[in-house]
């Protein structure tokens, strides 16, 4: 006498619960995995869009152009709208005959707000990926418990209990650890990748947004003494 003990068969022979926790896991695989390659492809344009900025920035070029030029593209990017609504508020505010440091400070808190805008966006469904990567060897070891207490449950109405009564229920149960593994571990791995990504663009924002604001410091006061 020989047993199925393939996949589909153990799936297929599992208790509701078991297969109502393994439908779980499988629905928040696949819903990490489609955040996972979403979000990839997110931060990989964040990063080609920082380095392409800070060419354009430090290639010594005309502040001036270089904001026009961004308005009419309307560029997106963490680092081009950090460095608009910077160089906007700064120029509205030395416009309004305010001065120096009071358009410095204006312009500061702006991209600060904007930097933590654009940071908040970067980590959107990052929250999920983490809370994937956590609860699903749990939910999975829930179900692996349920699978064996109904094995043994069944064995306790047997008059004779042997090995080959009880593994078929157990290697049911396992499967549903198993799932919990397949769809934690993926979710972890991309969660901490993708924080290192993202607090590398937040160290680069805020060194650009010191050395920016650095800049519009050292040309106020280049201005200030023409005109004493």
């Amino acid at each position: 006498m020989t047993t199925d003990f393939s996949i589909y068969q153990m799936i297929a022979g599992a208790s509701i619960v078991v297969q109502i926790v393994l439908a779980i896991l499988l629905v928040a695989s696949i819903i990490s995995w489609a955040a996972i390659f979403k979000k990839t492809g997110i931060l990989r344009r964040a990063e080609a869009a920082a380095t392409q900025f800070e060419s354009e920035f430090w290639s010594g070029g005309d502040l001036a152009e270089l904001y026009r030029r961004l308005e009419v593209k309307k560029e997106s990017g963490i680092f081009a709208s950090v460095f608009r609504v910077g160089f906007r508020e700064f120029a509205r505010l030395i416009r309004a005959g305010g001065s120096g440091a009071t358009a410095l400070s204006s312009a500061r808190r702006a991209m600060a707000a904007t930097r933590a805008r654009e940071l908040d966006q970067l980590e959107s469904n990052m929250n999920f990926l983490a809370t994937v990567g956590s609860t699903s060897p749990y939910i999975g070891l829930f179900g692996t418990v349920w699978g064996i207490m109904a094995a043994f449950q069944g064995l306790g109405h047997a008059e004779q209990a042997t090995l080959a009564m009880v593994a078929p229920g157990i290697s049911e149960a396992l499967i549903a650890t198993a799932m919990g593994l397949f769809a934690a571990i993926p979710a972890t791995i991309a969660y901490n990748r993708f924080a290192h990504q993202v607090d590398r663009l937040d160290g680069r924002i805020e060194t650009f947004t010191d050395e920016f604001t650095n800049i519009l410091e050292h040309h106020q006061s280049t201005v200030t003494k023409k005109h004493a």
